[in-house]
């Protein structure tokens, strides 16, 4: 399974780097994130533990994780691989390239999808991969846009 979500913010890279990485003011900054937590922190490289909502309409579907994230400020990208959680295994990484005076940025979450017998494939890419992966990177991205975008953000 494999979910790309892309979208342009009018900043320099470093500033909406900063935004992907400062995952600790996510919940502040993105109304969907129920909290993030860093469970261990060396150097570049984190244990984070994220709980989002999934919105459906008037209900919100509660998710939670733990990821390892580490931060290549030369690529530049922002790296996770799923520890824990339905998506145990998943590598995520957010892509920044600068483009004018904007940034394109791009998440890309690659899986095999949960062990699950039978329907562990065709649950990670008809459900889990479009349903709340995109659902919530896509609110994410559109989120942090919204932050930085603002005249003091």
């Amino acid at each position: 399974m494999r979910t790309v979500d892309r979208i342009r913010m009018r900043a320099p890279v470093a500033h909406v780097l900063h935004a992907a990485e400062d995952v600790e003011r996510w919940p502040e900054l993105l109304g969907h994130y129920r909290w993030v937590r860093i469970l261990d922190r060396r150097g570049e490289r984190a244990i984070v533990e994220m709980a989002a909502w999934r919105p459906f309409g008037v209900v919100n579907y509660p998710t939670w994780w733990v990821s390892e994230m580490w931060v290549d400020r030369q690529a530049p990208a922002v790296h996770y691989r799923h520890l824990r959680g339905i998506t145990t295994g998943m590598d995520v990484v957010w892509r920044f390239v600068q483009h004018g005076e904007e940034t394109e940025v791009t998440i890309v979450h690659d899986w095999t999808g949960p062990s699950w017998p039978l329907i562990g494939k065709l649950a990670a890419e008809s459900v889990i991969g479009p349903v709340f992966i995109h659902g919530i990177a896509s609110r994410t991205l559109a989120g942090i846009r919204r932050a930085i975008e603002q005249p003091n953000g």
